[in-house]
């Protein structure tokens, strides 16, 4: 014998259906607005602020910056971002600005990626401040800067670098009151080594190891001199990487 289903059961069952997609649509909306992951990467930003850095023809300091900083930030997960001058004396220099928290703490409704692009324009805004003050100043310390930039990122010079990445906006010419490696002869193997133990001998070696450097403008103030600019690169990677163990990458270029 057939019952018929009553009307309360039929609109319970009705609620029940409706609910179900219902359901499914909030389960799909919390996925896709759970936190993203964090971002840890600890970085460092250096720029030049010598005379080089402001050539037409050569390395221009500021372009390098504004087209290399954001890709740089964004792409290498960066967490947080310290900034360290070049100037005559980089390590006592008194450009300073504020560290970026580049994953700035948040709720459920706060909009992460729309903070961490504003933290980041923030840091923008820092390292061109920093080229600004290092600009103001003569020499060119790029020894005493990657100390610098080294020793802020690790905390304390001495700390696992394994993960940090740092962003050389420079043209690498060393030149400050002590040494300018423009007068240096970087011709053969022999004569480089000799250049870079008495820098080390001198001053110690930068804490960068482990380290990734991105250079941005190495050797630009030889275009044109192909010979030169072999030499010079070649002198920088046994410091950079053969010294002071670091990772040079050359993404940024």
């Amino acid at each position: 014998m057939h019952r018929s289903v009553p009307d309360s059961r039929r609109a319970g069952l009705r609620r029940t259906a409706a609910l179900v997609p219902a359901v499914v649509l909030l389960a799909a909306l919390v996925s896709c607005t759970s936190p993203p992951d964090p971002l840890d990467t600890p970085c460092g930003v250096v720029v030049d602020g010598s005379g080089s850095g402001s050539s037409e023809d050569g390395f221009d300091a500021e372009a390098k910056l504004k087209s290399s900083l954001l890709p740089f930030l964004d792409e290498q997960g960066c967490g947080s971002v310290e900034f360290a001058p070049i100037t005559r004396s980089s390590k006592s220099s008194p450009c300073r600005v504020a560290d970026v928290d580049l994953d700035p703490p948040g709720n459920e409704t706060t909009d992460r990626d729309r903070a961490r692009a504003k933290a980041r324009s923030l840091a923008a805004k820092r390292a061109l401040e920093e080229l600004e003050c290092a600009r103001t100043q003569d020499g060119s310390d790029v020894w005493g800067a990657l100390d610098r930039i080294g020793a802020a990122v690790s905390g304390d010079g001495a700390g696992d670098g394994s993960s940090a990445k740092l962003l050389v906006v420079s043209d690498f010419d060393q030149a400050d009151k002590d040494f300018n490696l423009y007068k240096a002869d970087l011709s053969t193997e022999q004569k480089r080594t000799s250049v870079i133990d008495t820098l080390v001998e001198q001053r110690g070696l930068p804490g960068l190891k482990d380290m990734h450097v991105y250079p941005v403008g190495l050797g630009m103030q030889y275009h044109g001199r192909p010979s030169e600019s072999e030499d010079f690169e070649a002198f920088w990677a046994e410091i950079l990487e053969g010294r002071a163990q670091a990772h040079v990458d050359y993404d940024y270029r």
